[in-house]
């Protein structure tokens, strides 16, 4: 009864650490900046519809990526810098695609 108790106490006291590794609050941000970013060239003209709907499949891969890395609760470095080489490729293409002269009529 006692090992139980403690057992029990062992995996509550650790929870929330395993919780916090699993968190990625900069991937998170970044998503959101990349995607008002996106809106925001949408609404200006910047990018035609067909740019806009590659950049959100682009961003939609990115975010799947972050998904299967948090299923096990633990984000590794390595699938960490994976999503940040995604992000970075992301948003050269986002800029990319922003100044390239075409726009949406």
């Amino acid at each position: 009864m006692r090992s139980m108790q403690t057992m029990l106490a062992a995996v509550l006291l650790f929870m929330p650490l395993a919780s916090a590794l699993a968190g990625t609050p900069v991937i998170d941000e970044r998503q959101q900046n990349q995607e008002a970013r996106i809106d925001q060239g949408v609404a200006s003209g910047e990018l035609t519809g067909r740019e806009a709907r590659r950049l959100e499949a682009q961003q939609t891969h990115i975010d799947r990526m972050e998904n299967r890395a948090k299923a096990d609760g633990v984000v590794t470095g390595r699938e960490r810098a994976r999503i940040h080489a995604a992000q970075d490729n992301a948003s050269a293409r986002i800029a990319r695609n922003k100044h390239d002269r075409q726009r949406r009529d």
